[in-house]
């Protein structure tokens, strides 16, 4: 397995979950909490690295996102990080898809503490992109969809999916129905992804979950 997401409670493990928000600080200007951990989650990206055959790879964190424990805006995350050396592999992905299985779940469509950076921004369109047009293409006998129906598709928030069904331009010249269903072009959703060439694959495998996830510190 060559990565792993670890959670950690930032209560629990107060001093790791302050350094390792003062260490996020240094590579984003908008990171303020880093003090008061307790009422956070903190989700690990750990690689494991391969060092020699038979002998156990050595992990290695190289990224991280923090969740609040209770939400009232139903945030699923507060705060991202792929270290730099890390950074353009893809890997950021992977802990956007990790919010959103947790999301689902916990039975609760959710998205992004707002106002996200100009970075955060780009990242997060890329992944709702991706999200909303598998979403569309697999509901196949449908050529009217309302905002709602593809948000609890994707377990997005119905704000996200309009910003993203906006900057992809894949609505049609009538962009509402009578009873807010919005009008795809779906022939138009298939022009936009041969063109942006976005992987429709998953980052995240939701199978990957298992109820008892957490690693007993005594074994």
């Amino acid at each position: 397995m060559e990565h792993a997401i670890y959670e950690v409670d930032g209560e629990e493990h107060q001093l790791f979950c302050q350094n390792l928000s003062l260490f996020a600080k240094l590579f984003l200007d908008n990171k303020s909490v880093f003090f008061d951990v307790a009422s956070f989650n903190f989700y690990l990206l750990v690689h494991n690295v391969p060092t020699e055959p038979r002998v156990k790879p050595r992990p290695q964190i190289i990224g991280f996102f923090s969740k609040e424990k209770m939400s009232w805006d139903n945030n699923n995350l507060a705060c991202i990080l792929v270290f730099p050396p890390w950074q353009r592999k893809g890997l950021g992905k992977i802990l956007m898809g990790i919010s959103y299985e947790l999301s689902k779940l916990e039975g609760c469509i959710g998205g992004p503490e707002k106002p996200l950076s100009e970075l955060g921004r780009i990242g997060y369109l890329k992944f709702w992109q991706a999200r909303v047009a598998s979403a569309i293409l697999d509901l196949k006998n449908k050529t009217t969809l309302s905002v709602e129906e593809i948000a609890d598709a994707c377990w997005m928030l119905p704000e996200d999916v309009i910003t993203t069904l906006k900057e992809m331009d894949v609505l049609g010249t009538k962009k509402k129905m009578n009873d807010g269903s919005v009008v795809l072009n779906k022939a138009r959703v298939r022009e936009w992804l041969a063109e942006s060439k976005v992987d429709l694959t998953a980052p995240v495998d939701e199978d990957g979950f298992v109820e008892d996830y957490l690693v007993d510190d005594d074994k």
